[in-house]
């Protein structure tokens, strides 16, 4: 009954997070706030919630990495290929050598495949952490999707360093070739498996609709299966279940273009995932805060088997600990630009200088989040001769902290250093919109004239008439989308005024005819289904004009 309690606490706290970042007087990121809440919660209950590992990492890990796999902007991501494979791997090398080898200096009783272990699961950084920092002061769109983009493969490669590093600590011994053969296996074959599962669920949900109609309920509940499905065929195959749910996830948003699933499915589905995303993440963090007070106090007690016996010893390691990562990827990140500035100028193409602050933003935009505190607490807890894994408690206190100085670091500093920051304008992305909607009008067009060519054939006069109607009404909303576009002479000050008088006073009329609704289905004039119906017609007629 306790565990259905703190599962419960867990879930409230977790929306009340939601809401307490829009009523706190100064800002606050969201995971910090659930941290609180989530040490508020351990008071309460006076003891911390500790799940099994393997069943943590199961529930949590899969739907994440999907999600992240599925809602990647393609484009940007292999338009900047080259940066991001250069910061989500070998940044990650960099610094599980370089960290690791600084904790193992730092704190000599802790061997040194666990230092390298640790540096591993710190290594992975969080966008949506980011996201949530950067909100005062967005981020520039680019750099987000390299940071999207890093963290969407640092995410598997960081869990695999981590997954040998702590083989090495069960098994004593360590092989490079070995681990060099079997990380391709555990690559490709993981990277195949999510291809393959995605591919082959979704290919058997579009024959079963054909053949006996598409069921939403059960439909939704299969896409929310996948990553798990990905994740423990891979997992059983001596795989990546991590790269597994990360290739399914992309496999997905291919799938997703080939257009055979019904815009109300699209709706649900990315509502359902939404709330997927926000509960997940949102219970990571509580769950850190929840077990923050036990992990300080363990991590207090293994200090007297160090050379340090002051707890005060802690925060140094933590601060020297988040001192040398921001170090070692302002290192790297620094080194990745001269590097591709250098392959520009030998192939000719104009060298563009990139501000001082859009390096350092890179380097303090390392935050680590959810991936980090749900590889640590898979630690084992005891090796195979049945002694206690070593410096356990240390490890996951040192994690979560890193944890809690980087978004506190984060959250102090980017603001500040993207604020009234200048990047070149990305007009390529308001082009293709353009074109996307010319393109798609000039299609709607044709479509509907031919609809009501074959409508109108063998009707009454009085018939054709209503139907001429109609597509006149229909043609005229896709007209505009043809006659609003800029001419070359217009002013772009004056085309933005008049968006917003035309959004504003849309919005205007959409909460009148809402209110009417409201009102008439209170007075029983229209029925409750009937409002529902039209209630969600609007609403997703604002969406779509705040898109």
């Amino acid at each position: 009954m306790h565990t259905i309690e703190v599962v419960l606490a867990m879930l409230v706290a977790v929306v009340a997070s939601g809401y307490l970042v829009r009523i706190l007087p100064f800002s606050l990121p969201l995971p910090l706030v659930q941290i609180g809440l989530g040490a508020l919660i351990a008071g309460v209950f006076n003891r911390g919630h500790a799940l099994e590992p393997d069943m943590f990492f199961l529930l949590f890990l899969p739907p994440l990495l999907f999600l992240d796999g599925w809602r990647i902007p393609k484009q940007g991501l292999f338009r900047d290929k080259g940066a991001i494979l250069e910061l989500a791997f070998g940044l990650v090398v960099f610094t599980v050598l370089g960290a690791g080898l600084l904790i193992h200096w730092m704190i000599p009783s802790m061997p040194l495949a666990v230092a390298f272990a640790l540096a591993a699961i710190i290594s992975p950084t969080d966008p949506v952490a980011v996201s949530a920092i950067a909100s005062r002061a967005p981020i520039p769109k680019r750099l987000m999707h390299i940071l999207e983009g890093e963290s969407l493969l640092n995410d598997a490669s960081g869990l695999v360093c981590f997954r040998f590093a702590v083989a090495a600590v069960m098994t004593g011994t360590f092989s490079l070739a070995q681990a060099s053969l079997t990380f391709l296996w555990v690559a490709l074959a993981g990277l195949v498996i999510g291809v393959a599962v995605t591919w082959g669920v979704s290919t058997f949900q579009r024959w079963l609709w054909r053949s006996f109609g598409e069921e939403p309920g059960a439909a939704l509940l299969v896409n929310l299966l996948i990553p798990f499905a990905a994740y423990l065929l891979a997992e059983e195959l001596h795989a990546s279940g991590i790269l597994a749910a990360v290739a399914a996830g992309v496999t997905m948003s291919y799938v997703e273009l080939t257009g055979r699933i019904s815009g109300s499915m699209r709706v649900q589905r990315n509502a359902v995932w939404n709330m997927v995303q926000f509960s997940f993440n949102g219970i990571i963090f509580v769950l850190l805060g929840e077990q923050l007070p036990g992990i300080v106090e363990r991590a207090i007690q293994t200090m007297s088997a160090t050379e340090h016996h002051s707890a005060w010893w802690l925060v140094v390691y933590v601060l020297a600990i988040n001192a040398v990562l921001v170090a070692l990827r302002l290192v790297w990140v620094w080194l990745s630009l001269r590097w591709n500035l250098l392959r520009a100028r030998m192939r000719g193409e104009k060298e563009t200088s990139t501000s001082w602050r859009v390096v350092l933003a890179m380097s303090v935009a390392g935050v680590r989040g959810a991936i980090t505190l749900a590889g640590v607490l898979t630690l084992p807890l005891m090796i195979p001769g049945g002694e206690p894994f070593p410096a356990r408690d240390l490890v996951i206190f040192l994690a979560a902290a890193v944890i809690l100085v980087s978004l506190v670091g984060a959250s102090l500093m980017l603001p500040r250093l993207l604020k009234g920051l200048e990047l070149p304008k990305d007009d390529d992305s308001r082009r293709e919109e353009d074109l996307a909607r010319r393109s798609s009008s000039k299609a709607a067009l044709a479509a509907v004239e031919k609809a009501r060519q074959d409508l109108v054939q063998g009707q009454s006069t009085t018939a054709v008439q209503l139907l001429n109607d109609a597509a006149a009404r229909v043609s005229l909303l896709y007209q505009r989308n043809l006659e609003k576009g800029q001419g070359p002479d217009e002013d772009p000050e004056k085309v933005r005024r008049m968006e917003q008088a035309y959004r504003s006073l849309r919005t205007a009329g959409l909460n009148a005819e809402r209110e009417e609704l409201f009102r008439l289905t209170r007075r029983g004039q229209v029925s409750d289904e009937i409002a529902r119906k039209l209630i969600r017609n609007l609403d997703l007629l604002e969406t779509r004009q705040r898109d």
